[in-house]
């Protein structure tokens, strides 16, 4: 009897061992060796790659893990799944305007937790899917199953974060994305004593919630800043609150119109610096500098990204587009089929050391400081 339990436990050890293995051979294969462009001094290590969620349809998403820095050991940060890209926000790396080569974020949050981005549903950025009409069919509950089937498969690629602190973030759609993965999560964790998705929290930043509170606030917050007339803010609110944003009325399709004319050349998502158009002359004048912003803030930033993601040696480097797809990767700022405006929408890259600060009071479950 003691023979026949030696021989199970070894089993059982060579199954675990093999499987560990496993893991640690995929790790080795998402690890990136070094981005085109990247500066020299980079002391964190990155992976990136993808993880199927659906065999029969061929789904799978594209993530990129950022971890933290030797120096500030990251086996003992926490983990943070951000779900609507952003690496240009909150990562470690800014885009030079060449679109080749890249310098260091001083308010990464890398320096406060392991970044594990994700680019979902599939066919956002980098994410596929073999089968068309996956493309026409997704939706918000297939979106967050998806979401979470990727969480458990990249767990077991990535053991060693299990049981792990982990918190899901995001800002825009991801105010639907964020909270209902968030309500998976805890609802398979339930009766788990110790479960390997440790799940401690969410955070969205200007969430997209449901249309009639996401008018409400769009409409007053354009009227407010004399972005648009008086007359055109009673039309959109009469021709638009009742109604659909992924299916608009022509009357509100008119109104957005009015006030799409009114507000001009500018940068919806911050309206208080210049759009990016030719990039020599926004240079010439204004430096890329605004008193009340930390350091220099250049709105061309998502053009540079769209530009690096698509030189083919970067992909490479990403293990990414493996499969050829034949549209270019683009920053997603559209959605419901119109621009939906989100002036001072990304608070890290407007705001990096505030938005560092905030992030940093988060995790700690301190308030801000005054």
């Amino acid at each position: 009897m003691g023979h026949s339990q030696f021989l199970v436990l070894g089993f059982l050890y060579l199954v675990l061992c093999s499987c560990f293995s496993y893991s640690l051979a995929d790790q080795d294969k998402d690890k990136i060796t070094v981005l085109p462009g990247q500066p020299t001094n980079v002391d964190f290590n990155q992976y990136s790659g993808y993880v199927t969620v659906n065999q029969q349809t061929g789904r799978a998403l594209f993530y990129w893990l950022i971890e933290s820095p030797a120096s500030r050991k990251p086996e003992s940060r926490p983990l943070i799944l951000w779900l609507n890209g952003a690496a240009e926000e909150i990562g470690p790396f800014r885009i030079r305007p060449d679109g080749k080569t890249l310098y260091l974020n001083p308010y990464s949050w890398n320096k406060l937790a392991n970044l594990l981005f994700l680019e979902s549903p599939a066919g956002v950025g980098f994410s596929y899917t073999n089968t068309t009409s996956d493309l026409y069919t997704a939706g918000d509950g297939r979106t967050a199953e998806d979401a979470y089937t990727f969480l458990v498969n990249w767990f077991e690629r990535f053991p060693q974060y299990k049981h792990t602190d982990f918190y899901i973030a995001g800002e825009s759609y991801a105010g639907h994305y964020v909270p209902q993965l968030s309500q998976i999560v805890y609802e398979r964790n339930k009766g788990i004593a110790n479960p390997e998705i440790n799940f401690k929290g969410f955070m969205v930043g200007n969430a997209v919630t449901d249309d009639y509170h996401d008018y409400v606030g769009t409409f007053e917050y354009w009227w407010t800043h004399g972005l648009i007339s008086d007359s055109t803010y009673r039309s959109l609110r009469i021709a638009c609150e009742s109604g659909s944003s992924e299916h608009p009325s022509l009357d509100c399709m008119t109104a957005l119109k009015s006030a799409e004319m009114e507000q001009g050349n500018i940068d919806p998502y911050s309206i208080f610096t210049r759009p990016c158009n030719g990039t020599a002359s926004l240079r010439r004048n204004l430096r890329g500098h605004y008193p009340w912003m930390s350091r220099a803030y250049d709105p061309c930033t998502e053009r540079y990204s769209e530009v690096y993601f698509n030189h083919p040696e970067v992909q490479k480097a990403l293990h990414a587009n493996v499969t050829g797809i034949s549209y270019p990767w683009r920053t997603c700022r559209y959605f419901f089929g119109y621009s939906f405006q989100r002036a001072g929408h990304e608070v890290p890259l407007h705001r990096p050391r505030q938005a560092f600060i905030l992030f940093r009071s988060f995790l700690e479950n301190k308030p801000m400081p005054s």
